[in-house]
């Protein structure tokens, strides 16, 4: 592997890692469910396509990029699903949306 390839997956790890540090910042930082699910569903998607890509970038060809990259098709489409569902379950719930100028 090449020192631009190795140098590159390191980056996109780091920028991985870096995205679930700041959604798990978020967690702890947002007032309710709905803006708690915005942060993470968005860190998070974009912190594991990352990761993956970056460790795609190490397998090189073999079964295991196929399997990382089925991987990162499922996550990229199963991630905001989730997401998005938990949050019109909390919405039909006793769940209410906070704002900003509200009382």
């Amino acid at each position: 592997m090449s020192n631009f390839l190795t140098v590159l997956s390191g980056v996109l790890l780091f920028v991985g890692a870096a995205a679930m540090f700041i959604g798990g910042v978020g967690i702890l930082r947002m007032p309710d469910i709905f803006t708690r699910l915005h942060v993470v569903g968005i860190t998070d998607t974009v912190g594991v396509a990352s990761i993956l890509l970056g460790l795609t970038l190490i397998a090189g060809w073999s079964l295991v990029l196929i399997k990382l990259i089925i991987i990162l098709a499922l996550l990229m489409l199963l991630n905001p699903t989730a997401s998005h569902a938990l949050a019109r379950a909390a919405l039909h719930g006793a769940k209410k949306p906070w704002l900003a100028n509200s009382k």
